[in-house]
């Protein structure tokens, strides 16, 4: 068993901050979603031919979707806290991900990959 790393006090603010805002563009999402679906409904029902029926709607379900991977709430923090790094130490600099963007900001460039050696 690894001994457990101690998280700093700048990391854990950093990573609060990081929070917050993934959770305000969560709750932004949410409203915009709730509008966005009712628009996308009526424009099926009243635009579309019913061989076409449904397609605004499940686009703007797949926009969620899109959107829920990249903002990944909370996949990051499941050990965050044995990671000295934070939610930084849980992700990549420059993944498709809000964190690993915000991280390659912070890093001022993406993390190398790392590369498999054939022995």
């Amino acid at each position: 068993m690894q001994p457990r790393k101690h998280v700093g006090p700048l990391v854990l603010m950093r990573d609060l901050v990081l929070f917050h805002i993934k959770l305000l563009l969560d709750g932004i999402k949410g409203f915009c979603m709730f509008w966005f679906s009712i628009g996308a409904v009526l424009a099926d029902l009243f635009l579309l031919d019913r061989s076409q029926r449904g397609r605004y709607f499940y686009a703007v379900l797949r926009m969620g979707e899109r959107f829920d991977l990249w903002l990944n709430l909370y996949s990051p923090t499941r050990r965050a806290e044995n990671n000295s790094d934070g939610l930084f130490g849980e992700s990549r600099a420059g993944d498709h991900t809000f964190v690993g963007r915000m991280e390659e900001l912070v890093r001022r460039g993406p993390e190398p990959v790392p590369t498999r050696s054939m022995r």
